[in-house]
């Protein structure tokens, strides 16, 4: 019986391993083929003018493949997307987890699952349909479809991941660490933000890598909402994103030309990109952590 055990924890066990390798084989593979597919435009066109280089034109006579406008759209569309989000997912997370009587937690639990179920093209319809033409109006401007349409979009976009994951952090904080606060004179609210909240810091800190990843990755709504134009990044300003720059131009780039190895080199950017902000922000975590 105890060999039987043994032998079916050891299977269970190899299973486990065999399933934690294919996962880290396929970042594995898809690292080294955006790699092979993505530094050779980047040999040809050249480091600088590839990466600092202001104007894209494909498409043009003699054609410029400057990605600096996409890098910059990219990382303020993303910071503006977390400082709108961020602090209203938390708050909201937290007023679900510690303030709200069962009957509001549950239908806006229910609300919430329901906004993550929401494929991004919905939003990106809602967003040009109602937010855009209200932008164009609030701001007098000729057209609504810029970075701001984009930001709030997003902002909408990631608050499902920050609220449910903050959500279950907050809620499986002890509660003996909120006793022990109370029992020494501090109010509920003290006890919500300085002793709930620093003990489900880790978990806070992966919903901002879950929205962090969400708002760089997306890109139907985004190009229906900001103008898809490849200009310098400004707020009332028809802009492109990295994911949008290689989803628009992806379908009709011919094979081998320097056009596709260009966008193959804008998805290894934003891949890096990517791993980056997710490095930065587990070495910072370690840190607080020691």
């Amino acid at each position: 019986m105890n060999n039987r055990k043994r032998l079916m924890e050891n299977v269970i066990h190899g299973i486990f391993l065999v399933l934690g390798l294919i996962t880290v084989g396929c970042v594995l593979l898809i690292t080294l083929y955006l790699v092979i597919s993505g530094i050779p435009a980047i040999r040809k066109i050249g480091v600088f003018n590839f990466f600092f280089g202001k104007k894209w034109a494909s498409t043009a006579a003699q054609p410029q493949y400057g990605i600096l406008p996409f890098i910059l759209t990219s990382i303020y569309g993303t910071a503006g997307a977390i400082v709108v989000g961020v602090p209203i997912g938390f708050m909201t997370a937290v007023y679900l987890a510690k303030i709200a009587k069962p009957k509001v937690k549950n239908v806006m639990e229910t609300a919430v699952s329901l906004l993550a179920g929401i494929p991004s093209v919905v939003y990106g319809l809602v967003g040009m349909m109602a937010l855009v033409p209200g932008i164009r109006i609030a701001f007098h401007i000729p057209d609504g479809a810029s970075l701001l349409a984009a930001i709030i979009v997003l902002a909408i976009m990631i608050l499902p991941s920050i609220i449910k994951v903050s959500l279950t952090a907050l809620e499986a904080v002890p509660k003996e660490y909120e006793d022990a606060s109370l029992a020494l004179g501090a109010t509920p609210v003290e006890t919500y933000f300085r002793v709930s909240v620093p003990a489900a810091k880790s978990g806070i800190a992966a919903a901002v890598v879950l929205g962090v990843g969400r708002a760089i990755g997306e890109a139907m709504a985004i190009m229906m909402v900001s103008g898809n134009a490849p200009n310098m990044p400004k707020i009332f300003q028809s802009v492109r994103f990295l994911t949008t720059a290689v989803a628009s131009e992806m379908s009709y780039a011919a094979d081998g030309s320097l056009q596709k190895q260009a966008l193959f080199s804008i998805a290894l950017v934003l891949f890096l990109f990517i791993m980056l902000i997710n490095a930065v922000l587990n070495f910072f975590l370690k840190q607080n952590k020691e």
